[in-house]
């Protein structure tokens, strides 16, 4: 059947000469033999292919001149087809462009080659009424005894443009960066068939054409599949030998093109159809051409199955082939590998969540610094007044009490900015882990005795190791986590109460825990204590930014770790941290 559509093809471009007549002739003008009867046969099963193409075809000569058009493309572009033929294909591109198409041309007949749909170009064209739309373009470039010949499949995408535009819009508003990097993939491949019209009788055409249309059939960069009413496989291209995994002497007459979808997924499928087309639609092969039975746009998504179990996206057109009287023969579908394209949107979506993220940590930076900055400049703006009021010798003990706070004002907000800068690392994925080996009990009993100037009045810490000392960790991560914990445990804790802090090494395991006897969390304010600004509904009045746990349980994480929290109002707090060594 292929070699019967290279026939086809081929002679319409080489001669002109309409193939309608050659089959209107009586069969003892053609003289043909059996052999040459059935050829016709299956010329004519191909054009019922061709006839039903739902997406432009055209092809020109090595000089860009247009020799073949099909009705869709005359469709799409609003030109009869004497208007076209023997015109260059510049007449269908739009002015601005055509002096630049003319190079682009000349250089791709110098150095031909295959390019599939969406190669990263914008293309548009021109109808006949001057209507700019946006189209993709499949090319192929192909050699016969007559010359060089490109086929070329225009889809237009004018919707699909509209769409991403609308996209694109809408990610200016946050980033205008992301925007202009920002190139939509996505494909839609428009019903596609195949249609011939015109070729001469000769014989000697027929055989010098037979391979111009077999490697068109050979290179096209889809999954062209056909099939008949009940679905078993007729012809099955070697792009889809290729990407399938399957030979065709495996599913020719054998399959049905139920063999390359997920069952559940056709099952899922056959419900919302049942529900869209208000009919019963079976699970199966019913499913793939309920739409196209109702001429009805097909163009689905869909995960196809190789041979070797694995899976990858398509877009699928299914088209019905119809006879002379309008009933259904079989089906044409036409399947678009958009690996890339989903591969890309997951991408695009990715980095749009990251830019929402950044805007987000922007904005709460703005409004957590402008309320955590105005109390400890205000204490150092009214101390350093203070300090230079008091000159007097025996005024030290008034200057010094306004140094410690300008100290302890300085200190708050550097305790700030260094929870921002942390943040920002994490979020960059800027932190690096450094592991080393370190006597663990030493090392907190050091950062206990660091913070024992932050203890409010007859508070007490005791700290309690079980097992080996020796940890392999990254000690200033770990540091950082303790003190978090630590201080936090101090700022929530009344005078004179107890904060127990505890690590053990069994094992494979290292533990930190450290418990206090303060205020406590609502079970409502655990469930988010570990995101970023989250801060307690008891925690107003205690100085914070409401990054401290985020970071602990990032720190964690990074090292193999996580973090838990036990709390109860009124009660206490104890937060444990594990890790996996």
């Amino acid at each position: 059947m292929a070699d019967a559509a290279v026939l086809l093809l081929s002679a319409r471009v080489q001669t002109g000469t309409c193939y309608k007549k050659i089959l209107d002739l009586p069969l003892l003008t053609i003289n043909k033999t059996m052999a040459e009867q059935q050829e016709t046969q299956s010329l004519i099963s191909f054009d019922a292919l061709f006839k039903n193409a739902t997406i432009g075809i055209l092809v020109t000569d090595a000089h860009g001149k247009i020799v073949l058009t099909n009705p869709f493309l005359l469709t799409q572009f609003g030109y009869a087809e004497e208007e076209l033929v023997g015109q260059l294909v510049e007449k269908l591109i739009p002015a601005r462009f055509g002096h630049r198409h003319v190079g682009h041309r000349e250089k791709f007949h110098s150095q031909p080659r295959s390019r599939p749909m969406g190669a990263g170009l914008e293309l548009f064209g021109v109808k006949k009424d001057g209507v700019e739309i946006a189209v993709e373009v499949s090319l192929g470039a192909y050699n016969t005894g007559n010359g060089d010949y490109v086929i070329a499949f225009v889809s237009d995408i004018s919707y699909r443009k509209e769409s991403e535009n609308e996209l694109k819009r809408l990610n200016a508003e946050l980033e205008m960066k992301v925007a202009e990097r920002t190139e939509s993939l996505s494909e839609t491949v428009k019903k596609l068939g195949e249609q011939m019209k015109e070729v001469q009788a000769k014989d000697s055409e027929l055989q010098r054409v037979n391979g111009f249309l077999s490697s068109i059939w050979n290179h096209a960069e889809a999954i062209i599949i056909a099939t008949d009413n009940e679905g078993i496989i007729k012809l099955f291209n070697p792009t889809a030998q290729q990407q399938l995994g399957y030979t065709a002497e495996e599913v020719v007459n054998r399959h049905s093109l139920t063999l390359f979808h997920d069952e559940g997924e056709v099952a899922e499928r056959a419900a919302l159809f049942s529900s869209q087309l208000k009919q019963e639609v079976l699970p199966g092969f019913d499913t793939i051409v309920a739409k196209a039975r109702q001429n009805l746009p097909s163009e689905l998504e869909w995960q196809y199955l190789g041979k070797d179990g694995s899976r990858f996206p398509v877009t699928l057109t299914v088209s019905a082939l119809r006879d002379g009287d309008g009933l259904i023969s079989g089906y044409l579908g036409i399947a678009i590998d958009i690996s890339e394209r989903k591969q890309a949107e997951n991408e695009l979506r990715l980095a749009l969540e990251k830019e929402r993220e950044l805007n987000e940590l922007k904005s709460r930076f703005v409004s957590l610094a402008s309320h955590e900055f105005r109390t400890p400049l205000s204490t150092i703006l009214s101390s350093t007044f203070l300090v230079s009021r008091y000159k007097r010798a025996e005024e030290q003990e008034q200057r010094e009490k306004h140094t410690q706070r300008i100290v302890s004002s300085v200190n708050m907000l550097t305790d700030i900015l260094n929870d921002f800068l942390s943040v920002g690392k994490i979020e960059e994925g800027k932190i690096q882990v450094r592991y080393a080996d370190f006597d663990v009990k030493q090392h907190v009993t050091n950062i206990i005795a660091e913070m024992q100037g932050l203890r409010k009045a007859q508070q007490l810490v005791e700290y309690h190791h079980e097992g080996d000392v020796q940890l392999s960790l990254d000690p200033a991560l770990l540091k950082h986590i303790v003190m978090n914990l630590l201080s936090n445990a101090i700022k929530f804790s009344p005078s004179g109460t107890l904060i127990q802090v505890d690590t053990r090494c069994a094992g494979q395991q290292f533990s930190l825990k450290i418990r206090d006897r303060g205020a406590g969390i609502s079970k409502e304010d655990q469930q988010h204590l570990f995101e970023r600004f989250f801060r307690g509904s008891n925690a107003d009045d205690v100085q914070g930014t409401g990054l401290g746990l985020h970071i602990v349980a990032k720190y964690a994480e990074l090292m193999n770790g996580s973090i838990t929290c036990e709390s109860e109002l009124g009660k206490g707090t104890t937060f444990t941290v594990l890790f996996n060594l």
